[in-house]
């Protein structure tokens, strides 16, 4: 239902508008439009009433506009809301402050006041390099040059010639940044498509792929957005390659950033925002529990500060990474029934923000709800999610469809459905040998599950043993870590093996964790006391 309310992309901004925006466009309106206009009105608060569009309820609404007209009449609402966002929201955007700035100095310079107009384009350099925004530098030095190459402006030889110094300077900048940002982008690419390097295979694959890309001049990068860009490639490239401690260091590199730079985290907030959920993604894989619980506590106090409040994109983004974090770390620490908790109001966030939501976003928390309530023994419930995974498109995240089968199979087992667990096992295997994303740790996984149904129960325990046995060493092989961020396979055995929950099981090794934190402390306490 979610992915159909938000068909029509006027019927999304009027739904997009807080009430100050709401209050501000029909003050706009009242006083830029002349009578006949007003009939957007009419249409702005028939849209405005309406849970889904149905142009055939819209209509019925508005008795004297036509079909035909209604098409210019949502054209003509679209402009006149932008145009009254635009009046609102300049003072809060650097981008749409030297968007205006450069509109001023056009119609100053088409007036014939090319001094005027080089004075504002003066003011409009001097805020983009304050805030890095090299792009648009391109547009104010590019104006700049045509002024001064037109038209004598009593310009020293001093000014021009840095002038040309500046946009060369510009260009060579700007081409790094585009090098370095159509990397990051196409990595993450990768990712979204495929997920983690399963084999050797991939592993050359996107190392090739990498070194291809990754600009000859990469050791000039310098500025913020060079960085920033070099960082966001490089957590990229070891996520994919499962090398989490390599993930961590440039998830907080891309942090340290912005702690260089604080003006930046108000310029570039969705950089930043994205970067804390990397850190913390670094932190569950690494299972380092202290600094997942500091940063997490870190981000809930920044996304109360304005520059997280400012925009829905803003505050949608951070209420799903703050979600996804906690479901994190009840995974991670095997308080699977405690998460549960979280359930219901991270399903009515996805419902209020749906309209921002992407499909990935909503494919991640089915699989995290799943195993949340896989953990907490309620199986069935574990189904329901998971297979709406199943069930769906197959464009996105080949492991997680890939996992969310597996998992389905598991549930089932604990169910004792052994009537279909056979036809599953087929099934899922040759769904995962398709996608050639078999594993060793699931290959003897199929083996154990193929080979366990005739076993009584009585000798099912040293089954189990030998299967843990055969999967417990793989836990430092890099190729294999996915099998156990996505689904803690050794865990689900050992609790089999020890007669457990699996949320003792995982809670007792976060607290064993902590008891050697612990000790570490302590005794670097004693030496630096010596």
């Amino acid at each position: 239902m979610m992915a159909n309310r938000f068909t029509d992309t006027l019927f999304q901004l009027v739904h997009s508008l807080e009430k100050s925006e709401k209050r501000h466009f029909k003050l706009y309106i009242k006083r830029s439009s002349a009578k006949e206009d007003l009939k957007i009105i009419q249409l702005y608060d028939a849209l405005d009433k309406m849970e889904e569009y149905d142009e055939k309820i819209l209509l019925k609404k508005l008795p004297d506009v036509t079909k035909t007209q209604l098409a210019n009449l949502k054209n003509h609402l679209y402009k006149q809301l932008l145009a009254s966002l635009r009046l609102l929201k300049t003072h809060e955007s650097v981008d749409l402050q030297l968007s205006e700035h450069l509109d001023n100095a056009r119609l100053l310079y088409n007036k014939g006041l090319k001094i005027q107009a080089l004075r504002i384009l003066e003011k409009a350099k001097e805020l983009a390099r304050a805030n890095q925004k090299y792009n648009t530098l391109v547009q104010i030095l590019s104006l700049e040059k045509k002024i001064e190459t037109l038209h004598i402006t009593r310009s020293t030889t001093e000014k021009t010639e840095e002038l040309a110094r500046e946009a060369q300077e510009n260009s060579e900048h700007i081409n790094r940044v585009t090098k370095l940002s159509n990397l990051a982008l196409l990595l993450y690419r990768w990712y979204v498509l495929h997920g983690h390097a399963r084999n050797e295979l991939d592993e050359a694959d996107i190392k090739a792929f990498f070194k291809n890309y990754l600009p000859k001049d990469v050791n000039a990068v310098n500025g913020f957005y060079e960085n920033l860009y070099l960082y966001q490639s490089y957590c990229w490239y070891a996520f994919i390659r499962q090398d989490f401690l390599m993930y961590y260091r440039y998830s907080q590199k891309w942090i340290d950033l912005y702690s260089e730079q604080p003006v930046m985290i108000s310029v570039e907030t969705g950089h930043y925002i994205k970067g804390i959920h990397n850190l913390l993604n670094s932190l569950f894989d690494l299972r380092n529990y202290d600094k997942f619980e500091l940063v997490l506590k870190q981000f809930e106090d920044f996304s109360k500060t304005p520059a997280a409040t400012e925009h829905d994109n803003f505050r949608t983004h951070t209420s799903i990474y703050i979600n996804s974090a906690k479901i994190n770390w009840h995974l991670m620490t095997g308080t699977f029934q405690k998460g549960l908790e979280l359930v219901s109001g991270i399903e009515q966030n996805l419902e209020k923000y749906a309209l921002f939501v992407d499909r990935h976003r909503i494919l991640v928390f089915n699989y995290k709800i799943a195993s949340l309530y896989f953990g907490a023994g309620q199986y069935s419930t574990s189904i329901d999610y998971l297979l709406k995974i199943i069930n769906g498109p197959l464009d996105l995240r080949i492991d997680l469809q890939c996992y969310a089968r597996l998992l389905h199979l598991m549930a089932h087992y604990e169910m004792g459905n052994y009537d279909i667990i056979e036809s599953l096992i087929k099934s899922v295997y040759r769904f995962m040998a398709k996608m050639k994303n078999l594993t060793v740790v699931e290959e003897e996984m199929f083996r154990f599950l193929r080979n366990s149904f005739d076993v009584s129960p009585r000798l099912l325990k040293p089954e189990l043993e030998k299967f843990l046995n055969k999967i417990k060493h793989l836990e430092d092989s890099r190729f294999e870590t996915r099998a156990f961020a996505y689904l803690d396979v050794i865990s689900w055995v050992e609790s089999k093996v020890y007669n457990k929950t699996m949320g003792e099981v995982i809670y007792e090794k976060y607290m064993k964790s902590k008891k050697r934190n612990y000790k570490g402390f302590t005794s670097s306490k004693t030496l630096s006391a010596a």
